[in-house]
C-alpha cells in the first residue's frame, strides 16, 4: 500500500526496513530482529531486479531501438517532479513524504448511486439478515477458481441465513437459492447499501479502500501482489478477517462470516476508520489536480525535488566521509604509536646509559 520503498528511494526520499514495509511484505506494525532482516533483503532484491534484470537489459534495449535520443530510463526516473500515491497514513504505516510526495489514497471513492431496481428489491427481500458480497476483484475471476474452492463456497452459502450476491462470470451450477451471481456489479453502491453486512474479497489496495470508505468489514482471501498484507491489516486493525486459501473448508468459512455479521466491533472499527480516512481539508480529487497543475504551471517545479535523488550510494551514505574519518584515525593511531616507540626508545636508552654509569 503506498509507494514501493525503492520507487520512494528514486526520488530522494530513502525509507528505512526497519519500519516500512516492501510490497512484497507481510508484516504489520512493530517488526521483529527476523521480520526486519526480511523486510531488508525485501527493500534491496527489487531495486537489483528492476535496475539490473527487468529495465537496463530488457526494456531500456527496446525503448532505445524505438527512441534512439532518449536519455536512459534511469535517469528520467531520478528526474520525476511529482508522484501521486495510492495511499492514506489511515490505511497504511505512515512514512515520511517529500513535498514531490503526495498522498491521493481513495481518490476514486465516491458516495453511493441508486442500485438498479431489481437488485435493490433482491437486497431489500434479504431482510434483517442481510447481504454477503463475494467478488475476488477484475483480474482472478470467479470462473477461474478451483473447483474445490468452488464447491466448498457453494456448500458454505447455503448453510447462511443471509443472501449472497456473487460476482460470477458465466453459469454456476449447484448454486442455492440464498445465492445470485452477475458478471458485472456497482461495487461502491452495493458497498454503501445498509444490507451489506460483509465483502469477501481479494484484497486489492482499490477494493480494500472503497470497503473500508463505505464502511463494510471484509473477510480477505489474498491472492498475490500486496493483498496478503493488505489482509494483514484487515485482521490487525479490526476491520474484518483474513484467510489463506489452504485453510478454507465449509465450517471455516461459516464461522468466520457469522463471527463478523454478528460481532457489531467489526463495523465499529471500520466506521473509525472511515471518519479518518474521509477526514482531510482537501478531497484526494482536489489534491491530485493542485498538484499536477502546480508542476505545470512552475516548469517541472525543480524546487519540489530532493537533492538526494541526484547522489550515488556512496555519497548518500557518506561512505566517502566514513572512508576518510577511518584514514584520518588510522594515520592518527600510527603517529601515536611512533610517538609511543620514540618515547619508550629514548626512556630505555637514558635508563641504560644511568646504568652503565
Amino acid at each position: 500500500m503506498g509507494m514501493e520503498p525503492f520507487l520512494s528511494g528514486v526520488m530522494g526520499n530513502v525509507l528505512s526496513p526497519s519500519y516500512a514495509p516492501s510490497l512484497w511484505s507481510v508484516y504489520v506494525g512493530p517488526l521483529s530482529f527476523w521480520q526486519r532482516l526480511h523486510n531488508t533483503f525485501l527493500h534491496i532484491w527489487p531495486s537489483i531486479l528492476w535496475k539490473y534484470w527487468t529495465l537496463m537489459p530488457g526494456v531500456q534495449r527496446e525503448v532505445w531501438q524505438h527512441f534512439p535520443d532518449l536519455p536512459p530510463l534511469l535517469d528520467i526516473e531520478r528526474n520525476q517532479s511529482l508522484a501521486l500515491m495510492n495511499s492514506h497514513f489511515s490505511i497504511t504505516t505512515p512514512m515520511p513524504l517529500l513535498p514531490s510526495q503526495v498522498e491521493v489514497g481513495a481518490m476514486h471513492c465516491r458516495p453511493a448511486k441508486p442500485l438498479p431496481q431489481d437488485l435493490e428489491a433482491w437486497i431489500t427481500g434479504a431482510g434483517s439478515a442481510g447481504v454477503v458480497y463475494f467478488s475476488l476483484g477484475s483480474i482472478a475471476s470467479g470462473k477461474s477458481m478451483p473447483s474445490q474452492y468452488r464447491q466448498v463456497f457453494l456448500e458454505a452459502f447455503r448453510r447462511l441465513p443471509q443472501r449472497v450476491l456473487w460476482k460470477y462470470e458465466g453459469k454456476l451450477e449447484g448454486a442455492s437459492d440464498n445465492v445470485r451471481v452477475s458478471s458485472w456489479l456497482p461495487q461502491q453502491d452495493l458497498l454503501a447499501h445498509p444490507s451489506v453486512k460483509v465483502f469477501i474479497s481479494h484484497g486489492g489496495l482499490l477494493s480494500l479502500q472503497e470497503s473500508i470508505f463505505h464502511v463494510t468489514p471484509l473477510l480477505v482471501l489474498p491472492i498475490f501482489g500486496d493483498q496478503t498484507r493488505n489482509g494483514m491489516f484487515v485482521d490487525s486493525s479490526g476491520v474484518g478477517r483474513a484467510l489463506m486459501w489452504k485453510e478454507l473448508t465449509v465450517d471455516r468459512i461459516v464461522d468466520v462470516l457469522t463471527d463478523i455479521i454478528t460481532n457489531p466491533r467489526y463495523q465499529e472499527n471500520a466506521a473509525r476508520i472511515s471518519a479518518s480516512l474521509r477526514d482531510q481539508l482537501t478531497t484526494p480529487q482536489e489534491r491530485a489536480v493542485f498538484w499536477t497543475e502546480y508542476v505545470i504551471r512552475h516548469r517541472g517545479a525543480p524546487q519540489l525535488r530532493c537533492p538526494a535523488a541526484q547522489l550515488t550510494w556512496v555519497e548518500f551514505l557518506l561512505l566517502d566521509m566514513a572512508c576518510l574519518l577511518l584514514l584520518v584515525l588510522l594515520l592518527l593511531l600510527l603517529l601515536i604509536r611512533r610517538l609511543l616507540r620514540a618515547i619508550s626508545a629514548k626512556l630505555s636508552g637514558g635508563y641504560a646509559k644511568q646504568k652503565t654509569t
